[in-house]
């Protein structure tokens, strides 16, 4: 069983700068991707950032040079920071980590960026 914990959620003002983090632990053999999504209340969970294990990066459209996403794979960690935020960007973000065959999810973290 693989353990995600994230951590560096928020209150930030429109403009402002975050960085989350998302640690596994267990039994991690191999990762094929690691990543973050977000849900808004009444929408449906999106994509926000995905770090394959080659180290190829896709980004949803709305998040496209804004935010970066890096990992450190000693310490089996992903990374999302989070730049010039803005209102839309409030939500519930969830990390994601693909081990093997299955998808392992954090507890998420909100996100909360004010006008």
């Amino acid at each position: 069983q693989v353990q995600l914990v994230e951590s560096g959620g928020g209150l930030v003002q429109a403009g402002g700068s975050l960085r989350l983090s998302c640690r596994a632990s267990g039994m991690i053999f191999s990762i094929n991707s690691m990543g973050w999504f977000r849900q808004a209340p009444g929408k449906q969970r999106e994509l926000v950032a995905v770090i394959r294990s080659g180290g190829s990066t896709n980004y949803g459209d709305s998040v496209k040079g804004r935010f970066t996403i890096s990992r450190d794979n000693a310490k089996n960690t992903v990374y999302l920071q989070m730049n010039s935020l803005k209102p839309e960007d409030t939500a519930v973000y969830y990390c994601n980590f693909v081990v093997g065959p299955a998808n392992f999810w954090g507890q998420g973290t909100q996100v909360t960026v004010s006008s």
